[in-house]
């Protein structure tokens, strides 16, 4: 028996049966049926093995020769915890978001500050809560225009086929003058001031601003002056109600970081330069132009300015009260031999992950998800654009969807789709009341025009929902008066005089911006 187990055990040239094969699957402890139990080396070299397992075996030669199978499964879970973690964050983001209200407030104390520097010497006279604002109600009858400047081109009604599928590159034009210019610097304004026309003058931007403050989170403010028996509402230069805010109203926080290209200010730039390329990009452009009574007033000779009407108009706000603003429309359109004024503005898509809602793939088959989305996030900007379209009675409001060719790339667009509203349905459907709107806008002129002569400052507050009215000496932001939002360009080099105060140059300073960040 002994001479049966030597030869079993004998070295052999290591065939997969042989003793000295690492995995030796016909072994077994039956083999050794007359081992001597005292010979404790019989049994040395079966407790040195590895406990059988014929399914190993197999799996672990069919790995020898295809090593990426486990690798492969190993790096998918692995990719599988990893966006498990990051929608473990997520949930507990908007938790500790959504948790109470305090919280709410403590982030956005923390994050927006006021839009203007509030000086030690300004004396506060109002504190309005919005709360009061939502009650107002007042209606208007139908204002008179008093003038039209400007040219206008015809929108290209083939961008409304747009589809996510066959997008367009947002083009630039740097070539074209865009004018942001205040009431007082208005050389138009300024005439129907001298001739008596009205008590109140203002821009369709100022006018929006007030009209949608229960809206706003961020803060703005407008700087009011009376003079003699009239009530002038300007912006400042460099103020923030020139560029556009995003994700203004979400509950999910941006990057605090200025320079970060998602932070608010960053954000507000790029939808400032998106919305004045995709306003000109969306026309037919070969020179057909529909002119008015006076050419744009704040052009020089020989400019190329861009696509835009200006209505000066006039609303009766009492008695002898009457209020003046010059409302702008971008393009026209003709629909039954009739030409209708549109208003064209781009909604834009930085990252679906702060939305939850991906154009590319939800556009075409979900458009009310993605318009619901873009209402709960950006309430204001979007009440602002339909005020402003209502103001000028634009017969349409087109909405472009452009998104980022990458999350990453802020510089790089394409227009994923645009759609049309008419303005006064939209208002509805987004709970836009315009008796409420005049109400508040006539409620701040009654409130203004108690004041004695002199310049007042209406500042919305950076973390609470109310407004508050300073009163400031003469010269607060004039020339050398500088304030928080003020790019560092134009710190640096004022904007030039050429055309009262606004740049003639042919570059906008949205444009610039966005260059400086290159």
């Amino acid at each position: 028996s002994s001479s049966n187990a030597n030869a079993s055990n004998r070295p052999s040239s290591g065939k997969p049966g042989s003793a000295d094969s690492p995995f030796d699957f016909s072994l077994d402890l039956d083999a050794f049926p007359l081992a001597n139990p005292d010979d404790g080396s019989a049994f040395r070299l079966v407790d040195t093995k590895p406990t059988p397992r014929p399914k190993f075996g197999p799996k672990w030669r069919f790995n020898q020769h295809r090593p990426q199978l486990p690798q492969r499964r190993d790096e998918e879970v692995e990719a599988r915890k990893r966006e498990a973690e990051k929608e473990r964050a997520r949930r507990d983001r908007l938790y500790n978001l959504n948790r109470s209200n305090q919280n709410q407030q403590r982030r956005e104390a923390a994050i927006f500050k006021s839009s203007v520097d509030i000086q030690p010497e300004w004396n506060m006279l109002e504190q309005i809560p919005f709360s009061t604002f939502t009650k107002l109600s007042f209606s208007v009858s139908d204002p008179e225009d008093l003038l039209l400047c400007g040219a206008l081109e015809y929108y290209d009604r083939s961008f409304d086929r747009i589809t996510p599928k066959n997008e367009r590159r947002l083009e630039r034009f740097k070539n074209r003058n865009f004018f942001k210019v205040t009431t007082t610097d208005d050389p138009v304004i300024r005439r129907l001031a001298n001739e008596d026309k009205a008590t109140v003058f203002a821009t369709d931007t100022i006018l929006a601003t007030l009209m949608c403050a229960p809206r706003s989170v961020y803060s703005w403010d407008i700087v009011v002056q009376r003079v003699g028996n009239k009530l002038f509402f300007d912006k400042r230069d460099g103020s923030q109600l020139d560029l556009l805010s995003v994700h203004e109203t979400s509950q999910e926080p941006l990057p605090e970081a200025k320079d970060d290209i998602n932070s608010a200010y960053s954000l507000s730039v790029e939808a400032a330069y998106i919305n004045q390329n995709f306003s000109q990009q969306v026309l037919v452009r070969d020179g057909n132009k529909v002119s008015f009574d006076e050419p744009n007033p704040f052009a020089n000779e020989g400019d190329e300015v861009a696509s835009v009407a200006y209505r000066y108009r006039r609303w009766k706000l009492d008695g002898d009260m009457y209020l003046v603003a010059r409302c702008e429309v971008q393009s026209v359109v003709e629909v039954s031999n009739k030409n209708s004024f549109v208003t064209l503005n781009a909604l834009n898509e930085f990252d679906p992950k702060y939305s939850g809602v991906d154009w590319r793939q939800k556009l075409e088959t979900q458009r009310g998800a993605v318009l619901a989305t873009e209402l709960k996030n950006n309430a204001n900007k979007l009440a602002k654009w339909t005020a402003q379209a209502i103001l000028a009675s634009a017969d349409l409001m087109k909405l472009g969807y452009v998104t980022r060719v990458h999350p990453r790339d802020h510089f790089n667009h394409v227009i994923l789709g645009v759609v049309g509203y008419k303005p006064r349905d939209f208002a509805s459907q987004i709970n836009l009341n315009t008796s409420n709107m005049w109400g508040i806008v006539k409620s701040i002129v009654d409130l203004c025009m108690k004041l004695n002569e002199g310049k007042y400052v209406l500042v919305k507050d950076p973390s609470k929902p109310q407004v508050r009215i300073y009163e400031v000496p003469a010269d607060a932001f004039e020339n050398d008066y500088v304030e928080e939002p003020l790019p560092e360009e134009e710190q640096v080099q004022p904007p030039s005089e050429d055309a009262e105060g606004v740049e003639a140059n042919g570059t906008t300073t949205d444009d610039k911006e966005i260059e400086a960040q290159t």
